[in-house]
């Protein structure tokens, strides 16, 4: 928190009084740099670690700025996602209130018609995704000859998105006279490019906090063959047992695939698709933030921005593609201060990611194993596991003398337990029943001998017979 009050960097008394009452007393440091420059009209380029406020960091200049009188769309913001976009249009609302303001939503997935009705309504401040704007435009349904105020939040993902001619559309669309703001947590190299291409002299702001993951949150990960990610991933949510957990994926495709399996472990789930439609994604959010849904499965993507409160529990069943991507869903948690854990459940071969992200993020990254309950590091593994190996081993050891036993066994060939000549090995040294014993014992001699005469004088003649019986007699 910054050592400034809303009054003193130039918010105004009625949305202060809203803040207090939401028990927002002071300003981030995002929020102090930001809105006096803001206030003051100047494009601004704000990049600050996830979960600092930056929403209110251009929405409450933006807001304290508006015409309320005016019938004519006088601000926009984009946003990369439809939750995202929603999230604004709530926090908008709520601020706007207090001041007589009208938020429009306009994104994709809902009812157009409906839409272009509530337009109708004349918003001062309209805000969504770049694709649903866009096409309203063209349909010449939405004017913004009047717009004085732009906000692209998340701007490295709204270009990254493939949604740069949109909003470059829209963009043309306004008078020259507008001030632009760009608001992300990271800075991609093409943030640069279309900083010169509309913004003029833009005041750059880089909160640069010690850690670009926040310190509150405990990040490490387990280690898990591939086809056991499933089971890993099951004890891990019984262990912790969160009252709520974000799993992320890097594969739409596999999303359905875990939702079924994780369902049939008994865990309630909700999936979150790109291409569901908003009433949909709105309902499996609303799920998921009232505790009706335990897990929530998505990608990058989907949960881009969000911002859902007391979520203490992330977990990547696939690592982040990179530094930029671990960042975005370690802030899902530990936002605003609170504490937050973040697991990745990385196979063998994926542990490099892990080692790579720990000295690009400077975090500390370790490996916990699960055992008997616990998450333990590779030092309490050896502690929990050294008196079971113990006990093991004087199981094992043959009567006498303990150091006898110790040396015994040391001196004992190892032979491969897979192996039949292991197999035969430890028949031939078990201790063996008395009846056993005297079946597994080789028959004598002279009774085999005997077996062998009466075999020969089967089908001889009498008289060979007889002269054997005689010989055997002398």
């Amino acid at each position: 928190m910054s050592k400034y009050t809303w009054n003193e960097i130039g918010i105004n008394e009625v949305l202060a009084g809203k803040l207090a009452a939401s028990g927002i007393v002071e300003p981030t440091d995002v929020q102090a740099e930001t809105i006096p420059i803001l206030l003051g009209g100047s494009d601004v380029s704000a990049r600050s670690q996830t979960g600092t406020g930056k929403t209110l960091a251009y929405l409450l200049p933006l807001l304290q700025k508006l015409n309320v009188h005016s019938g004519a769309v006088q601000a926009v913001i984009l946003a990369p996602t439809q939750e995202l976009a929603m999230q604004i249009v709530r926090v908008a609302e709520a601020y706007g209130e207090p001041l007589n303001l009208r938020v429009q939503q306009l994104i994709g997935g809902a009812a157009l018609k409906r839409q272009v009705e509530k337009l109708k309504l004349k918003p001062q401040l309209v805000i969504g995704t770049p694709g649903r704007i866009h096409e309203l435009l063209k349909l010449r349904k939405l004017k913004l000859n009047d717009v004085t105020n732009v906000v692209i939040d998340e701007a490295d993902q709204v270009f990254q998105l493939g949604s740069t001619k949109e909003v470059e559309a829209i963009l043309f669309a306004m008078g020259q006279e507008r001030q632009i703001a760009f608001f992300s947590a990271t800075y991609p190299d093409q943030m640069a490019r279309f900083e010169g291409r509309w913004m003029n002299n833009p005041t750059r702001i880089q909160i640069t906090p010690e850690h670009r993951v926040s310190e509150t949150i405990v990040n490490y990960y387990i280690v898990s063959d591939k086809r056991d990610k499933t089971d890993t991933a099951r004890r891990l949510v019984r262990l912790l047992n969160p009252s709520s957990a974000l799993l992320f994926l890097n594969d739409t495709d596999n999303i359905a695939n875990w939702e079924a399996k994780l369902s049939y472990e008994g865990f309630t789930v909700e999936a979150l698709y790109g291409d569901a439609d908003k009433q949909r994604r709105a309902a499996t959010l609303a799920r998921f933030r009232d505790g009706r849904c335990q897990l929530l499965l998505a990608t990058d993507v989907a949960a881009r921005g969000l911002d859902i409160e007391g979520l203490t529990l992330v977990i990547q069943l696939d690592p982040a593609s990179d530094a930029d991507h671990y960042v975005h869903r370690a802030g899902r948690t530990g936002r605003m201060g609170r504490s937050g854990t973040v697991v990745s459940i990385v196979t063998p071969q994926e542990l490099f990611i892990m080692e790579k992200f720990r000295k690009q993020l400077e975090i500390e990254l370790t490996e916990r194993t699960m055992f008997r309950g616990k998450l333990l590091t590779a030092e309490e593994l050896r502690e929990a596991t050294r008196p079971f190996a113990r006990r093991q081993e004087a199981k094992q050891a043959p009567e006498g003398n303990e150091g006898e036993r110790a040396s015994v066994e040391t001196r004992k060939p190892t032979v491969r337990a897979s192996s039949g000549l292991a197999k035969i090995a430890q028949a031939a040294a078990a201790p063996q029943p008395p009846k056993l014993k005297a079946k597994l014992a080789p028959a004598k001699a002279p009774v085999k001998a005997e077996h062998k005469r009466e075999g020969k004088n089967k089908g001889a003649p009498k008289w060979l017979k007889a002269k054997r019986e005689e010989n055997k007699k002398q």
